[in-house]
């Protein structure tokens, strides 16, 4: 259904590149994130035209860590735009660390990037530079937030889907499965459909 937004509201046209931002994926998670998840969003591609191929970019955002940066011999927190890809990276991925907004209170916690794919071929200059700059259009802020912001809408949509649907038959259900919920075994509600006015629209904002 999005892509079919895109379709048309773009005057007919389909995106040759799609660069995806993913939350709350641990790094045990990253292989279903390609092996499953991206294929799904391939063969919605090849469901709609067959010849159509796009080229992907997929970015694992994380800010559940331990890590923080400090300044030597300085009690102030990192400049904002701090970008960190060695040393402290993993030896073989590509991921770095990047503190884009100013910490006012506290020592500032940056975000942590995994590149689980890059078939567009961004260099990583390239690539930093991009997700620095989306750190700085988020609409509720002037300045820049701590993580890209499709990252940040999203997580505003979810709290409002999640105002509107009703999970506790499925809380129930899945507490006796471990927490674990399936399609096979609880049903999954339908999401609510949005008004035509409000759905080409970033409500959620």
């Amino acid at each position: 259904e999005l892509l079919l937004d895109f379709y048309t509201s773009s005057k007919k046209r389909k995106p040759e590149q799609i660069i995806i931002f993913r939350d709350g994926v641990s790094e045990s998670q990253f292989n279903q994130v390609l092996n499953i998840e991206l294929d799904q969003i391939i063969e919605a591609c090849k469901f709609l035209d067959e010849k159509w191929s796009p080229k992907f970019t997929v970015i694992i955002a994380q800010k559940n860590h331990h890590s923080k940066f400090f300044q030597p011999n300085s009690p102030d927190n990192v400049p904002p735009g701090t970008v960190i890809d060695n040393k402290i990276c993993h030896p073989r991925n590509n991921d770095f660390y990047m503190c884009a907004h100013a910490g006012m209170i506290g020592t500032t916690r940056p975000a942590h990037y995994h590149v689980l794919l890059d078939e567009i071929g961004f260099s990583a200059d390239e690539l930093q530079e991009l997700v620095h700059n989306l750190s700085y259009v988020y609409q509720r802020s002037t300045t820049a937030i701590s993580i890209v912001a499709p990252v940040a809408y999203a997580h505003l949509a979810a709290t409002q889907v999640s105002t509107f649907t009703k999970f506790d038959e499925m809380s129930e259900t899945s507490s006796s499965h471990g927490g674990m919920t399936s399609v096979g075994s609880a049903p999954v509600p339908e999401l609510p459909r949005l008004h035509e006015n409000v759905r080409s629209s970033m409500f959620f904002c």
